[in-house]
């Protein structure tokens, strides 16, 4: 449940701070005082869209926090586990500030994350309903997904190896169409490969081997000029048949060890020259060595010429390197390896699509069985949620409609669509078309009466639910809120006096002008405010005794209720 709330520039609010209790909390006010507001920062922390309009004017960003707690074993703590976000003391504090340079910054319990992550914790926290969430009764695409919400685990347990098998079939599906459109383009494809397949592996590419190659041709290319240069060395180091270079500094090398033991200079000197003369003699040698290694090989310069030529138009066709040459050798093997096995696989690829769909069709139905059940235990539950909200008279009907031989879709093998009877004998019409916006109210409270026990959340948020309503209408809306509210956090904008009397908890929105800058205040109500604010409610702006004595009446009297 929220604990407590904190908000800063949010459109017309300045700076919020408000703590929530248990059960059913109702916020009432005047029209623009922006109780809806208080609604949108929760659904922000959430994980709701944002954006930088919603800034307060003249304010560098808008700054939300949300202080939740929740039971141990709840989904919240569960998911957090999964994404390796630290918590304790059963509580979670979400964090957002959006600014108007754009930065979107979201925390949960002070660890970054991002908006998506924000969204998936929030959903297994707070369930906001509004106004607008009676579209989704609107929307036929929608009425599935909300009987599979009534079902739970018994359908989620069929519906993932459903969806695995129905990509599996999709897949086969395209393969068996784009073979079956051109067999010969099909065939060539697998020539294709074949062929880059046997060109590449035939060239028997080794790494770094280019490089080597490269070396060895410019050494033999070079070869006349290597060798003038290593006798010319040679010559000058050994000299002609008179005294050599060498021989030189060997003489200077014995001279000065004569004397290097009456001045450590010398015997400096004496050491350098030792180490010239050893160093030149060892170049000396090396270079006899490479001389005598020199040999022109024509045939073998060809033959390296030959070879770079090959990989030269490998790259040209597979890659800019032999490293990306052999990655692609390794990627088309897989491809072929794959191509051929979907080709030949139980056969061919028709048996592999034959297979999958039977067992596409099986789950479908084991689906379908699931559904058709729950839909008749649904109905009835509706229709006794309808009763206690007078429409007694109204029938709910979840008509399933079977899908056209050999087609699929990612939930199933039918569709599924809400109707309604709202009046006997004037046959079943659907739902979106038949029923008012009160109806829509009611109907939608029904369903979340039913679905609520089952989606563990424990925040629940209802935006002026009860528009279209009034009457013993809205008085048997408000009971069935306040019955949610025995097991979860209920917040309730409400315009309707009977929802406001019924709750826990009352929190008067208002607004007032400071400075020529308007600004939401909240407060909370005691028993002779709450009276006041009903009186308001049922009256308007004219507060009479009669007024009063009916607003305590309704408290009153929503106190027996809820203590029956």
């Amino acid at each position: 449940m929220l604990q407590e709330l904190n908000i800063k520039n949010l459109a017309i609010i300045d700076h919020i701070d408000v703590k929530f209790e248990d059960h059913m909390t109702v916020l009432t006010g005047e029209t623009g005082a922006g109780k809806s507001i208080i609604m949108d920062a929760i659904g922000l922390l959430a994980g709701g869209r944002g954006s930088k309009s919603l800034i307060r004017t003249g304010a560098d960003k808008l700054v939300l926090q949300g202080q939740f707690v929740f039971p141990a074993a709840g989904l919240t703590y569960q998911l957090l586990d999964e994404l390796g976000i630290e918590h304790e003391d059963g509580g979670v504090i979400l964090q957002r500030e959006i600014s108007r340079s754009g930065r979107n910054v979201c925390r949960i319990n002070g660890m970054l994350v991002n908006t998506n992550t924000l969204k998936r914790v929030g959903q297994t926290i707070v369930d906001i309903e509004g106004q607008h969430d009676h579209q989704e009764l609107l929307r036929p695409d929608r009425h599935l997904h909300l009987l599979d919400e009534f079902i739970g685990d018994p359908v989620k347990k069929i519906l993932a190896p459903y969806q695995t098998t129905y990509r599996r079939f999709r897949e086969l599906k395209r393969l068996v169409d784009d073979k079956n459109s051109n067999q010969q383009q099909w065939a060539q494809h697998i020539d294709m490969l074949q062929f880059q397949v046997n060109e590449i592996q035939s060239a028997n590419l080794q790494p770094n081997e280019e490089d080597d190659l490269v070396k060895e041709r410019d050494q033999l290319r070079n070869h006349q000029k290597i060798s003038d240069a290593l006798n010319s060395s040679l010559v000058h180091i050994n000299g002609d048949d008179t005294i050599s270079p060498l021989d030189m500094i060997g003489e200077a090398m014995g001279t000065m060890q004569s004397i290097e033991q009456y001045d450590d200079t010398y015997q400096t000197i004496s050491a350098d020259l030792q180490n010239a003369y050893y160093s030149l003699q060892d170049a000396a040698n090396q270079i006899a060595h490479q001389t005598d290694l020199q040999e022109f090989d024509e045939n073998c310069l060809a033959d390296i010429e030959a070879r770079l030529d090959l990989i030269y138009q490998l790259k040209r066709k597979y890659g800019d390197s032999v490293t990306a040459i052999l990655a692609y050798y390794q990627k088309i093997t897989q491809e072929l390896a794959e191509t051929q096995a979907d080709q030949d696989s139980s056969n061919d690829l028709d048996a592999q699509l034959t297979q999958t769909e039977a067992k596409l069709q099986t789950l479908g139905e084991q689906l379908s069985q699931v559904r058709h059940r729950a839909a008749a235990k649904l109905e009835q539950a509706i229709h006794q949620q309808l009763a206690d909200l007078y429409m007694a008279q109204t029938r709910f009907e979840v008509k399933f409609t079977p899908l056209a031989a050999h087609q699929y879709t990612s939930h199933g093998i039918e569709n599924v669509e809400f109707y309604v009877q709202t009046n006997p004998g004037e046959g079943f019409h659907e739902l979106a078309k038949s029923a008012s916006g009160g109806e829509l109210s009611r109907i939608m409270l029904a369903l979340k009466t039913i679905f609520v026990s089952a989606q563990g959340i424990t925040s629940i948020i209802f935006d002026e639910v009860d528009t279209g309503v009034s009457g013993r209408v809205a008085q048997a809306m408000a009971e069935k809120i306040s019955a949610i509210a025995e097991t979860e956090q209920v917040l309730c904008i409400t315009h309707l006096p009977q929802v406001a009397a019924i709750g826990d908890h009352h929190y008067f929105i208002g607004k007032q002008v400071d400075h020529d800058r308007t600004r939401t205040t909240i407060k909370r109500l005691n028993h002779d405010q709450q009276v006041k604010e009903l009186s308001r409610m049922l009256a308007g702006k004219k507060v009479t005794q009669l007024t009063l004595d009916h607003a305590s009446e309704m408290l009153k009297m929503a106190s027996e209720k809820k203590h029956v």
